[in-house]
């Protein structure tokens, strides 16, 4: 088989995996502008031949809270997120405390536990402390899932920093504080941005939390606007759908924005020295 005949057959297959992987995309966008007496159609539309936004007139009408909540909660979860992993990761990285090791294990057995069990333990602490369906409980909650993956990102990125830069800053009489400030943080742009991507996402599309922690406040975020369309006898196909493609659009948009730099903070570390 020739080179070019191998070509073919790599992009033919790449472009048919593509699609399947797309394919729940483009359902969930035709669904979205399909009538209802047309949802139960067999075979079904493979197109939305008769058309209808009225899907979309549901979430102008009924999800703007939704979305402002999930936007709040993502917001707060990135600062938070930011606030406690990157002089975290600074320390572990740079500063090498005593016991730096056991406390980055102990970062990646975090991840490992389920989020319900983390839930049920917030569910009892929130409620004690009178922060349940509150939106800074919340954003708590969602950070607890970034925390441990921001600080491994940061450490292995900071890692990657010259120590040159930082024994520069000193001789220059930088404290600590202000070589975190001034030098490293800085440097690490691309990894403040991949750990705020993530994080915003996580938060974005996070129902565990939101169901047990915020499911009674009146500031409930995106994905239970759309839990809230489905019931026992009636779901709302198409404005479910039309909520779940609203939705998607700022994911895609910061994908579509940061990939570069996160492209570059995934390969944390690859600093030339």
């Amino acid at each position: 088989m020739t080179a070019a005949r191998r070509n073919w057959w790599r992009t033919g297959l790449g472009v048919v995996f593509t699609a399947l992987m797309l394919f729940p995309v483009y359902w969930m966008i035709n669904v979205s502008f399909t009538r209802d007496q047309d949802m139960r159609k067999s075979p079904p539309y493979w197109f939305p031949v008769h058309g209808t936004l009225e899907g979309y007139r549901a979430v102008l009408e009924q999800q703007g809270p939704y979305l402002a909540t999930s936007l709040i909660v993502g917001a707060g979860t990135v600062a938070l997120t930011l606030a406690i992993s990157a002089p975290a990761a600074y320390s572990l990285a740079k500063l090498r405390p005593r016991g730096g090791g056991v406390l980055s294990f102990v970062l990646l057995i975090a991840q490992m536990i389920p989020a319900v069990i983390m839930a049920m333990g917030f569910y009892a602490i929130f409620l004690s402390t009178g922060v349940l369906n509150t939106l800074p409980g919340l954003i708590v909650a969602d950070s607890t899932l970034a925390v441990p993956f921001a600080v491994l990102i940061f450490t292995t990125f900071m890692s990657g920093i010259p120590d040159e830069l930082v024994q520069a800053a000193r001789v220059d009489g930088a404290g600590a504080l202000r070589t975190f400030r001034s030098i490293v943080l800085p440097v690490s742009r691309n990894a403040i941005i991949t750990v705020s991507l993530f994080t915003f996402l996580w938060a974005w599309s996070d129902f565990v939390y939101a169901s047990t922690l915020d499911q009674g406040g009146g500031h409930q975020p995106i994905t239970l606007g759309i839990y809230h369309y489905i019931g026992n006898n009636n779901q709302q196909w198409n404005a479910i759908m039309a909520t779940a493609v609203i939705a998607s659009i700022p994911a895609t948009v910061l994908l579509v924005v940061a990939q570069r730099y996160v492209a570059a903070g995934v390969t944390a570390g690859a600093v030339k020295h």
